[in-house]
C-alpha cells in the first residue's frame, strides 16, 4: 500500500512540476511564414496616389532605384507610368498637383533637418527646379486655387527664422514676390481668391487670438479661444466664393462641431455634431467647396454623408470591398475619383472611380507582396483608467492565436504613439504586424492627452507627462495581464518621439513593470528639450509650456520639468534598453539621446545606441529603417523570446553607427 502512495505522490509531483513550468514556458504557436522585414517595413510599391486636376494623369510615389520618387501615368495615352523625379537620398514623401497644366510641386529637406525646400516638376521637360533656395530656411505651401493656376502662395522664414512671411510664387517665371511681412503671427489664412484675411497668435496665457484684416489693411481682433480649445478649434476652409468660413469648433461642446459661419453677418450653422470622437476627415467638392461627407473615428472610421448628391456613389463604393473606403483625390470637374480601401490585414487597395458611369476600376495595391502572407486582425478595445477615463485602443495577437484570446499569456509589446497630441487609428500597421509575426501580442492605447476624443480627454494630459499619462500606460499593461493576454514577466515598451520618452519613463519611473524598452528619438531631459526647439516653434511656446506643465525659465517650472525627466532617474534603469536617434532631428536633438547614453555608460548601465547621421525625426531611408528593425528584432528576441529573421547585410547597407551595450 505504501508503494502505491509513494508512486501516486511522485506522479502528482511530476504533474505539478510540469504545470508550473508550463506557466513560464513560451506558448506554442502555429508554425507560420516568417514575413520578411522588407515586405512589411520596406518601401511600398505605390503611395500618395492622386489624379491631376484635369483628370488626364494618375500620379503616385514609388521606388526608382530603391528611392521613393514621383511617377506619372498618362491615362489618355494608355502608356505605362514613368518616373519624373530622380532623388537618390531619403526619397520624396509628399507632393501635389498645381492648377498650372502638367506641373507638380513637392517638398524636400536635407537629411531630415525639416528645413523644407519647394521644388517644381514640369512633365514636359521632365525637369525638377528648386524654387526656394537658401540654407536653414523652411518653406510651407499655403494656398493654390484654379482661379490663378500659375500662382502658389508660399510661406518662408528666410527674413526671420521665427516667423514665416507670405510670398506669391509665379510657376512660369519661378519668381517670388512678397505679399505680407509677418512679425507676430503663428498662422496666416487667405481666402480662395488669394486675399489675406485671418491671422492667429498665442497669448502669454496660452489662449489663441484670431484677427481679421479689414479693407484698410488693419488687423482687428475677431475671436479669442481659451487654452482648452487650442487644438480642437480652428478655421479649416472657405466656400469657393468666400462667403462662408468652415470651422471645427469645440468652444460650446466637448467634441469639435463642424460649423459654417457667414463671414459678414456672423451667422453660424452646425453642419455635423460628432457623437463619440472628433472628425478625422471633411470631404468637400473640389470646386464650390460644399461639404459632402465627414468621417468620425472612435474605434473604427464611420462615413457620414451630408450631401445627398453623393449618396449613390457612396453606396456603390461601400459595396465594392469590405474595407473602409476613402476618397483620396478627385479631378476638378469631380468626374474622376481615386479611392483607397483601408483594412487591418492589408495595405490599401486603390481604384479609379468614374462618377458619370458609376464604375470603379481596380488600379493596384500599395504592396502586392503582402498578398502572399496572412496578416493578423487588429481588435479594437476599450480600457478603463484607474480614475475612470476610457481609452480606445488596438490589440493584435501573435500568429497561431485563434479568436480574441490566447490560450495562455504571451509576451506583449506596448507600442506607444508619439505627439502626444496625435492618436492611434484602426487599420494596417506594419510595425504591429511585424511584432505579431515574430510572436508577440501588441497593444496600442490612446492615453490621456491623445487627440481625437474631445477636448476634455486631450486636456486631461496637460502637465501629466510621467504622471497620469504614464499611469494610463501602466493601466493598459495591467488590463492585458488581468485578461490573461500578457505574461507579466515579458512586457516590453516601444515607441518614437513621445513614445520614446514614455519608454524612458517606463524604465525609470516603473522599472519593475517592463522587461525591456525601445526608444526612438525620445527626449530624456525636458529642460534641454524645451531650450533646443526650432526657432519657428517659438510662436507656439505657450502651448508647449501648457502641455508639459512647466516653464524652464522659472525655478519652479525648471524643477517640475526636472522631476518629469528620465535623465534624473537613470540610476533606476535595470532592464535592457535600445535607443535609436537621427543626428539631424530638429525636434528631439541628438543631445537628448547622447546625454542619457553618456550617463548610463558612466554608471556602467548597459544600453545599445543606434545613431543615424543622415536621418532626422524618424528613419526615412529604407536601408536605415530596415537596419533599425533588424536590431530591434534581435534585441526583443533576447528578452522576450520571439522569432528572428537573420539581419543579413542590412546593417552594412545602412548608415547606422552602433554603440553596443557593455558585454555585447
Amino acid at each position: 500500500m505504501k508503494v502505491w502512495i509513494i508512486i501516486g505522490l511522485v506522479i502528482l509531483g511530476a504533474l505539478y512540476y510540469w504545470y508550473e513550468r508550463s506557466k513560464h514556458s513560451p506558448v506554442p504557436v502555429e508554425v507560420t511564414k516568417l514575413i520578411p522585414r522588407e515586405v512589411l517595413l520596406g518601401n511600398p510599391d505605390r503611395a500618395g496616389v492622386k489624379i491631376s486636376p484635369d483628370g488626364r494623369y494618375l500620379s503616385f510615389i514609388a521606388p526608382h532605384e530603391g528611392v521613393m520618387n514621383i511617377w506619372v501615368q498618362d491615362l489618355e495615352g494608355g502608356k505605362e507610368a514613368i518616373p519624373y523625379t530622380f532623388d537618390k537620398g531619403r526619397g520624396i514623401r509628399d507632393y501635389q498637383w498645381t492648377f498650372e497644366p502638367n506641373v507638380l510641386i513637392y517638398m524636400q529637406d536635407e537629411k531630415g533637418d525639416e528645413n523644407w525646400r519647394l521644388y517644381k516638376v514640369d512633365l514636359g521637360s521632365k525637369k525638377s527646379t528648386l524654387l526656394t533656395p537658401g540654407e536653414k530656411i523652411q518653406a510651407r505651401i499655403t494656398h493654390l486655387h484654379y482661379s490663378k493656376p500659375d500662382k502658389v502662395l508660399v510661406s518662408l522664414n528666410s527674413r526671420n527664422p521665427i516667423y514665416h512671411d507670405l510670398y506669391e510664387l509665379d510657376l512660369k517665371t519661378n519668381k517670388l514676390k512678397i505679399v505680407y511681412e509677418n512679425n507676430e503671427f503663428l498662422d496666416l489664412t487667405v481666402l480662395p481668391n488669394f486675399t489675406l484675411r485671418y491671422a492667429m497668435k498665442q497669448t502669454e496665457g496660452g489662449a489663441s487670438v484670431y484677427y481679421r484684416l479689414d479693407d484698410k489693411g488693419q488687423w482687428n481682433e475677431y475671436r479669442t479661444l481659451k487654452p482648452e480649445d487650442l487644438l480642437t478649434t480652428g478655421l479649416i476652409g472657405f466656400s469657393d466664393d468666400g462667403t462662408y468660413a468652415y470651422w471645427l469648433d469645440s468652444t460650446e461642446s466637448d467634441k469639435s462641431l463642424l460649423t459654417r459661419v457667414h463671414q459678414e453677418t456672423g451667422e453660424k450653422e452646425i453642419l455635423y455634431s460628432p457623437k463619440k470622437a472628433d472628425l478625422t476627415e471633411v470631404f468637400t467638392h473640389p470646386q464650390d467647396k460644399t461639404v459632402l461627407a465627414v468621417v468620425e473615428e472612435y474605434l473604427k472610421p464611420e462615413y457620414h454623408v451630408l450631401d445627398n448628391t453623393i449618396q449613390k456613389d457612396v453606396e456603390i463604393l461601400k459595396a465594392l470591398e469590405s474595407g473602409v473606403f476613402q476618397v483620396v483625390s478627385t479631378s476638378s470637374d469631380f468626374k474622376k475619383w481615386v479611392v483607397a480601401y483601408k483594412s487591418d490585414t492589408s495595405m490599401p487597395h486603390y481604384y479609379l472611380y468614374d462618377r458619370p458611369l458609376q464604375k470603379a476600376t481596380y488600379l493596384f495595391s500599395m504592396k502586392k507582396d503582402l498578398e502572399n502572407y496572412t496578416m493578423n486582425p487588429v481588435h479594437p478595445v476599450e480600457i478603463k483608467t484607474r480614475d475612470g477615463l476610457t481609452m480606445a485602443g488596438y490589440l493584435i495577437l501573435p500568429n497561431g492565436v485563434k479568436g480574441t484570446m490566447p490560450q495562455k499569456p504571451v509576451p506583449l509589446v506596448l507600442n506607444v504613439h508619439g505627439g502626444p497630441q496625435t492618436r492611434d487609428n484602426w487599420g494596417f500597421n506594419g510595425s504591429m504586424q511585424w511584432l505579431s509575426n515574430r510572436g508577440y501580442a501588441v497593444l496600442q492605447v490612446n492615453y490621456r492627452g491623445s487627440a481625437g476624443f474631445g477636448k476634455a480627454f486631450l486636456n486631461a494630459g496637460n502637465g501629466e507627462w510621467a504622471a497620469k499619462a504614464h499611469d494610463d500606460l501602466i493601466d493598459a499593461v495591467n488590463w492585458a495581464i488581468d485578461e490573461k493576454i500578457a505574461d507579466p514577466s515579458k512586457v516590453a515598451i516601444f515607441g518614437g518621439s513621445y513614445g520614446g520618452y514614455a519608454t524612458l519613463v517606463g524604465l525609470t519611473f516603473t522599472p519593475d513593470v517592463f522587461a525591456c524598452g525601445v526608444d526612438i528619438v525620445g527626449p530624456s531631459n525636458l529642460i534641454t528639450l524645451f531650450k533646443s526647439i526650432p526657432e519657428y516653434w517659438k510662436p507656439a511656446l505657450e502651448e508647449l509650456k501648457q502641455r508639459l506643465g512647466g516653464n524652464p525659465d522659472t525655478p519652479e517650472g525648471a524643477e517640475i520639468l526636472k522631476q518629469k525627466s528620465p535623465l534624473t532617474y537613470v540610476d533606476r534603469i535595470k532592464k535592457p534598453l535600445l535607443i535609436a536617434q537621427g543626428a539631424n532631428d530638429p525636434r528631439v536633438k541628438q543631445a537628448e539621446s547622447d546625454q542619457i547614453v553618456s550617463v548610463m555608460r558612466e554608471k556602467n548601465i548597459p544600453v545599445t545606441y543606434l545613431l543615424y547621421p543622415d536621418e532626422g525625426h524618424g528613419f526615412a531611408r529604407p536601408e536605415n529603417r530596415l537596419a533599425f528593425y533588424a536590431k530591434a528584432e534581435e534585441f526583443l528576441a533576447k528578452v522576450l523570446g520571439g522569432r528572428v529573421e537573420p539581419a543579413g547585410d542590412c546593417i552594412e547597407k545602412s548608415s547606422v553607427h552602433i554603440d553596443p551595450a557593455i558585454g555585447e
